[in-house]
């Protein structure tokens, strides 16, 4: 049985600890709590003295992580305060002593409750159960602290957490650390960075360290102490300025046309302005941008009062798609600027065609039960032909009411090439369908990519639909990696409509002009 003395007044714990062990009690002494909650997780004591005011984690903290973790829970704890007031308190989970201290008595009252916790264990039959982890409150232990103490001891192994107690209102996240370094976190679908900074900002929820061999892949390779010094940075910023930036529940919409934005944009303004183009609701801008969060609402705000984004209630939105409606307002103002269509004077329908070049006919087919999904789409062919040799007006695809998107498949076969540049001029884009083998599709499509790429502002998209037994031939995109650029391929799983029905639709506002 070990006492763990953890007192920032170094000589007070030197004459603790030598009365303890006068009484033959096996004593370790520190003088922070980083350390002493470092000693109690992988080696729980019998006894914790815990000075109130101890330095990084004051002894409340600590001991009441230690109450809310199944494997330290039964560890008895003493508390030394250093004034009246502390003395006073109430409901921190241990006995308080306060001065003036008997070094004799403490230890006395020590060798008891040693004594009380051999015969309690003696008596149930079992020792507490070693689980190697340690869970707690984060109002008791912010997360920025604990992975700090995972750092500094290095451990390997995975933090899960919990965010909010009202029903369907809870979040779940997660940071995975390797020898201390963080590599991995999550919150939602959202990974990296952005879910780190987003974690850190939780200032309570439960938490649950999980310790074992990591195998996951790293998303996040910046230095631990530079991760959490931006994250709280950042955090602590947002919080500062939160009634000026933007509501998440409110909505936002663009002023100006997009042919009069700046050649230049920063990446982060760059990225914001397309993700505008699919959502208007703020909180879903933030979530669908890659950069953190408080980055992205900095950017709105920037926008707002720069007069480019209009600001608006929630209440004055008509709200995201619904099943008549695929796209916003946005990308349909945006296929009619590049049309020169003045939307006050537009008479009758028109559309902007969009080359389709299918790699096999099973390619066509899977392309056309995708599109034939969306909410405003009709397919005119014949999804089922077998024939490589189609040519034609698949189907359309209502952008809004006086504009849509116009399917017009092209064969890849060379005997076909004299129609390539004719059918690509004017065209909005090239989408190359894929199924199979990556190499294999690719080279079937590759005569007509290398044609209409050769044309003025042109355009080339792929789509990669993947089956769900073959998945993604990572080595096959890698030996391809000249033909994409990430503007240029996209990945959709067959046999999944809710996913795939969202992820086309991405695409598609990726493809409109």
């Amino acid at each position: 049985m070990t006492v763990l003395i953890a007192d920032g007044d170094f000589q007070r714990g030197k004459r603790l600890a030598a009365a303890c062990e006068q009484l033959g009690l096996d004593v370790n002494t520190v003088t922070h709590g980083a350390v002493a909650l470092e000693i109690a997780l992988s080696k729980p004591p019998s006894v914790l003295i815990a000075q109130l005011a101890l330095p990084l984690i004051d002894g409340a903290q600590l001991g009441g992580i230690l109450q809310a973790n199944p494997r330290t829970r039964v560890v008895r704890v003493i508390y030394l305060a250093d004034n009246a007031i502390e003395a006073a308190r109430e409901a921190v989970g241990g006995e308080i002593v306060g001065p003036p201290f008997d070094s004799e008595a403490i230890a006395r009252r020590v060798q008891a409750l040693v004594g009380e916790r051999i015969q309690g264990e003696a008596e149930s039959g079992s020792r507490s159960e070693d689980i190697g982890g340690v869970e707690g409150q984060l109002f008791q232990l912010p997360l920025a602290d604990l992975l700090q103490l995972f750092h500094v001891s290095q451990k390997n192994g995975i933090v899960d957490l919990r965010h909010g107690s009202e029903p369907g209102s809870t979040e779940s996240g997660r940071v995975v650390l390797r020898a201390g370094e963080i590599v991995h976190a999550e919150v939602g679908s959202i990974t990296g960075e952005k879910a780190l900074f987003r974690l850190l900002a939780w200032d309570r929820g439960e938490f649950k360290f999980s310790p074992g061999a990591i195998t996951e892949v790293s998303t996040l390779d910046k230095p631990t102490r530079v991760l959490l010094q931006e994250g709280l940075r950042q955090n602590r910023e947002g919080a500062l300025r939160a009634n000026s930036l933007p509501p998440r529940d409110s909505s936002v919409h663009m002023k100006i046309r997009r042919s009069s934005l700046p050649v230049v944009i920063h990446p982060l303004t760059q990225e914001v302005l397309l993700v505008l183009e699919a959502y208007s609701r703020v909180g879903d801008v933030v979530d669908h941008c890659s950069f953190p969060d408080y980055q992205v609402l900095l950017t709105l705000h920037t926008l707002i009062e720069r007069g480019m984004v209009e600001l608006r209630d929630a209440s004055d939105e008509a709200g995201p798609p619904n099943a008549e409606r695929l796209f916003s307002q946005a990308p349909g103002a945006r296929l009619r600027e590049w049309m020169g269509i003045d939307e006050l004077d537009a008479n009758g329908i028109r559309d902007a065609r969009l080359l389709v070049v299918a790699a096999d006919p099973a390619a066509s087919r899977e392309f056309c039960r995708l599109v034939a999904n969306l909410p405003g789409a009709t397919i005119r062919d014949n999804p089922e032909s077998d024939s490589i040799d189609r040519l034609g007006v698949l189907g359309r695809l209502a952008v809004d009411d006086k504009v849509g998107i116009e399917f017009v498949e092209v064969p890849a076969d060379p005997r076909f090439s004299a129609l390539w540049p004719l059918a690509g001029h004017g065209a909005i884009g090239v989408l190359m369908v894929l199924t199979g083998p990556v190499a294999a599709a690719l080279e079937a499509v590759r005569p007509v990519s290398e044609a209409l790429r050769a044309l003025p502002r042109a355009r080339i998209f792929h789509l990669l639909l993947l089956d769900k037994d073959t998945g993604v031939e990572a080595d096959a995109l890698r030996e391809n990696l000249s033909v994409f650029d990430d503007s240029s391929l996209f990945l959709i799983p067959i046999g999944k409509g809710g996913t795939a029905k969202v992820l086309l639709r991405e695409m598609l506002i990726r493809i409109l002009p």
